[in-house]
């Protein structure tokens, strides 16, 4: 892969992503910690949201649980400012803004707030945010639910991002985040759509796992990815020591596949601007 020039990007590329299903277990997190330290390598400048309460992305980037705040909870209740929710990674390039336990509570005290759907996008739209500016890309990890952390996330990106893995039942968790991300469109965010799905955990020496490879592929087409995600051990091993797979284990099958699934997310957001552009 070589860096992409952000200079030359079309502005209508599309730039803040969510990375949800509302499965759990389904490598959600995997995905973002690992997607986006590959693009940071690469040379874009990386801002990784953590909005799950479980702080998996943070501690598989090695943010300790007594560092956690302010952050994401902080950042969505307007309670801080953005510089002071951010953390640097030791990855280059990349910057995350983690979870901590606190923002299991926000789903509740989000119910009685002016615009509840839209504190998010409100706050990385705010001149003393900048995000568009400071960041290539924002990655924003979303909980394994469709409440109001998930549905703020979505008011507030410009595309989805849907891990899913090879196992037939998990096509049912796309179907209602389709669903979700619908009236989210119609209602709120007229921008909104699915980026892609990336398939996760495949096995390819099961049968099984072949087969729902290629329904998904059947139903979804184009949407689908063609880079997809091993079942690897290394992947599992990485976040015990927080890091990410590519920092762990450069060589495994895993870290492999989250280089290709970046180059090919790259194209993807060139092959939108310059679509966006002949429009």
């Amino acid at each position: 892969m070589t860096p992409s020039s952000s200079e030359s990007a079309p502005i209508a590329a599309p730039q803040i992503f969510a990375i949800a299903n509302q499965k759990g277990g389904v490598g959600k997190t995997t995905t973002a910690i690992n997607l986006a330290t590959a693009l940071a390598a690469v040379g874009e400048r990386v801002l990784l949201i953590d909005l799950d309460p479980q702080g998996n992305a943070s501690t598989s980037l090695g943010v300790g649980r007594n560092e956690r705040s302010p952050g994401s909870y902080e950042y969505l209740l307007g309670l801080r400012p953005m510089g002071e929710c951010v953390r640097q990674t030791r990855i280059p390039g990349l910057e995350v803004m983690p979870a901590s336990v606190q923002l299991a509570g926000a789903e509740i005290e989000l119910i009685d707030m002016e615009r509840r759907e839209n504190r998010l996008a409100d706050a990385l739209a705010a001149p003393e945010s900048d995000a568009r500016q400071r960041w290539n890309i924002v990655l924003i990890d979303c909980p394994p639910s469709l409440g109001l952390v998930t549905l703020n996330a979505l008011v507030a990106v410009d595309a989805v991002l849907v891990p899913l893995q090879a196992e037939f039942l998990a096509l049912e968790g796309i179907g209602a985040l389709g669903n979700t991300i619908e009236r989210v469109k119609k209602r709120l965010n007229p921008r909104l759509h699915i980026f892609g799905v990336v398939l996760t955990m495949v096995d390819r020496r099961m049968t099984l796992s072949q087969q729902v490879v290629a329904d998904v592929r059947a139903h979804y087409g184009e949407q689908v990815f063609g880079t997809t995600i091993p079942r690897n051990v290394r992947i599992a091993e990485a976040p015990s020591h927080g890091m990410p797979v590519l920092i762990y284990d450069n060589a495994c099958a895993g870290s492999q596949a989250y280089i290709l699934l970046a180059s090919e997310f790259i194209r993807r957001r060139r092959l939108a601007a310059e679509q966006a552009a002949v429009q």
